[in-house]
Order: structure tokens, then sequence, then C-alpha cells
């Protein structure tokens, strides 16, 4: 660093200069590098104080020299960053309810730390923002929502340049205790078959429990996705939650916008899967084959029956009159399935976990059951495929066989 003289010589080109003007005030200079125009990128700093002048700096150097410069002439707020990265960048790359779960945790992050400059946001500041929501009565895990949003937010800010590192990588949310998801065993799965064989699309909770299908996967099924001569399924599209608005252009009298009579879905019926690995084609074992070509001939009598009525979408499963199934009927009907069999209450989810578990008990290799269960990274099987009793008796018997030669008979 020098000092740039009030009278003589100049400092050199991209050298830092210290220097006071006429009024007494302390000015520094330090060239940070080039701007995107191409144009040189040097920071000013100013104060009565030659010493704080000196230390500012001093700090721009060093960051400098540690390649941790922020872009010139940007300073945003917490705030401003969080809400211009939800609606500009990640409405780009994420949707559905993964954007309404960044949506809800942004009001947070606005409401609590949105003032701060966000080159001044500290690990500090996110902690007792956390503190302070659940404090309020937020639970653990909507804090972690948010500390995953904030963190997201905040890289997406590095790679831009707006920030140097990212304060929510250093964080630590509120402890999440995980709870451990039971999978359906092969009593329970028994009894719900047979109760589903008494109502109508039976099929649909075969699909979900010995396929593990998304409930917007399985809902967004068409005939044409069902190959009988190949014994194939193929997932191509799956049905998203409806994300609903007010009709009127007053007021309906109902809060909810789902509530509202002249509802109107903001969603498109279908959409692509979350990623590339959810677009897939399963075997599918002869029972299901069998019970598919059931629920085909079913379907045709409700067909006939519904007449001018039916709404012929080619949709795998409907309501009577050929519409595609409400994803709240749907797990309505789940909740009654299990009841009405006699079985624990368990999420419409959790079939996709005895999905995964059945493929594991079975020794299914991973690089397969990725493909049926359309996950992108192997790490989703440590979520989803829990080890049982089966699972442990046959690795016990596998150890047996290994250490100890069979007992000798004697003749």
């Amino acid at each position: 660093m020098s000092k740039r003289r009030n009278a003589g010589g100049r400092t050199p080109n991209g050298a830092s200069s210290i220097y006071q003007d006429k009024h007494g005030k302390w000015h520094g200079r330090v060239s940070m590098g080039v701007q995107d125009d191409g144009r040189a990128d040097r920071r000013h700093v100013e104060s009565w104080d030659r010493k704080i002048v000196t230390d500012k700096v001093r700090a721009l150097e060093r960051a400098r020299d540690d390649g941790n410069v922020t872009k010139p002439g940007v300073r945003w707020t917490v705030g401003e960053w969080v809400e211009h990265w939800l609606n500009h960048i990640s409405k780009a790359t994420t949707g559905g309810n993964g954007w309404d779960a960044y949506y809800y945790a942004t009001k947070h992050i606005v409401r609590h730390v949105g003032a701060h400059r966000l080159t001044n946001l500290l690990p500090d500041h996110l902690e007792r923002m956390y503190s302070r929501m659940q404090d309020s009565g937020s639970s653990a895990a909507t804090a972690h929502q948010v500390h995953r949003t904030i963190r997201t937010a905040l890289n997406e800010a590095v790679k831009r340049g707006y920030l140097t590192k990212n304060p929510a990588l250093i964080a630590k949310p509120p402890r999440l205790d995980e709870e451990e998801i039971e999978p359906l065993n092969r009593a329970e799965i028994t009894k719900l078959f047979a109760t589903a064989l008494e109502g109508r699309n039976a099929a649909r909770w075969v699909v979900a429990i010995a396929l593990g299908l998304r409930q917007g996967e399985a809902l967004g099924l068409r005939w044409r996705d069902v190959d009988f001569e190949e014994g194939t399924l193929t997932v191509a599209v799956q049905r998203p939650r409806p994300k609903w608005q007010h009709g009127y252009a007053g007021s309906c009298g109902h809060k909810h916008a789902g509530h509202c009579p002249r509802r109107v879905n903001k969603r498109k019926g279908t959409a692509q899967p979350k990623s590339k690995a959810g677009r897939r084609t399963i075997g599918l074992p002869q029972p299901m084959i069998d019970q598919l070509k059931l629920h085909e001939i079913e379907q045709s009598i409700e067909r006939e029956k519904a007449g001018d009525h039916w709404e012929d979408g080619g949709w795998l499963f409907t309501s009577e009159t050929g519409q595609p199934l409400n994803h709240r009927t749907d797990q309505v009907r789940w909740k009654k399935l299990l009841t009405a069999a006699g079985v624990r209450d368990a999420r419409l989810h959790d079939a996709r976990h005895t999905a995964a578990t059945v493929l594991l008990e079975l020794g299914v290799p991973d690089r397969a059951a990725m493909q049926i269960m359309g996950w992108s990274n192997a790490v989703l099987a440590q979520r989803y495929q829990h080890v049982t009793g089966h699972v442990l008796g046959r690795v016990a018997t596998q150890v047996g066989t290994h250490l100890w030669e069979p007992a000798r008979t004697d003749k």
C-alpha cells in the first residue's frame, strides 16, 4: 500500500492510495481488478480518522489477494436478495411444492433478518432467527426449512459475486429428531390388497405399495403408459398438487382459495417428473398385470354406465365419470382403506417406503432399485429402505454359513 502525496509524485497505476482532502477528511482507494464492462474496479473508503481508512484499505487488499471480492456497486439487503432470488432465479429451476416451500420460508427470512446488509449477515444472526421462530411457535422442522432456503439463496449470491462467504454454511439450525418410518409388513400388505379388491380402483393401491410410485406419478398415469405385451409401465408425467386462486373479482366469502366455488388452478394439470431419473420404465410382476387388466374391464363398465357424462382423458385411475383423481380425495380414500382393512395408520407416502424396503429384503441391486424407485441419488436409499427383521435374519444366516462349518453327523 502506498500513500498519495498532496503535491508532487503520484502512485503507480493499480496501487492503493490514502490521501487527505482540503477539508481534512481521509480517503482510500484500492484497485480490486476489472469490472464486467472492462473498466477498472477501484473501491473507495473514507473517514475523518486516518487509522480507520488505513484499516479499511488493508481489509480490501486482503480480500482482493484472497480472491474474496464482491461485485462493485451492489448493496443488497438480505430481504432484497432472497426475494430477487425467489422470484427471478429459483422460479426458473424450481416448481410446484418446492417453490411454495421456498416462498413461505422467505417470509420468515425477510421478517427476522431482511434488514441486514447481505455482506454483513453473520451466522449468529441466523441462529438467533431460528430461536425466535421456535419461541414464536414454529416447529424445528420449519426452522430447518428456513435454514435450507437461506443456505440455497446465499449459495447463489456467492456464485454471482454478491457475497464472498455463505454464513448459512456455518450457522447451526436446531436439532431435528427424525421420526423413524415403519414400513408396512407382509401381513398388512395382504390385508390392504384384499380389502382394496372390494372397492373401486383397487389397482391404485397395488401400484402404490408394489411399485412405490409417488402420488403425483400414480395419478398422472394414462393407459398409454401401460404395455401389456412387454409387461412394463412407464412414468412419463406427474400430476402436481393444485394451487388454487379465487375465481371471483370480489369476495366469495371463503378465506382459502381452495374453498372458492369458482376456484382456478394456477398450475398446469401435468408436469415433468422432478428429475431425469423420475422418467422411467418399470417391469410389472404378473399379478399386477392381471390386476391392471381387471381394472381396465371395470373402467370400461363405468364408461358405458356414465355415457355422455364420461370425460375421456385416458387416465388410468379416474372418478366415476372419467376425471383424473383429486389429490385430497385420493388421500382420504387411502385412510379409509387402512381403517377398513384394520391396518395401523400410515401416510400414503409410507407406501413408497414399503416398496423400497421390499426391494432391500429381496436383495435387489442398488442400480436396479434406483431405476424402479426413480432415484437420482443412491443416498436416497438410506431414507427409504429400512432394515427389517427379515433383512437382519437373512444377514445372520449368511454370516453363520460363512463363519461356521456345517455340523457333522456321525454315522
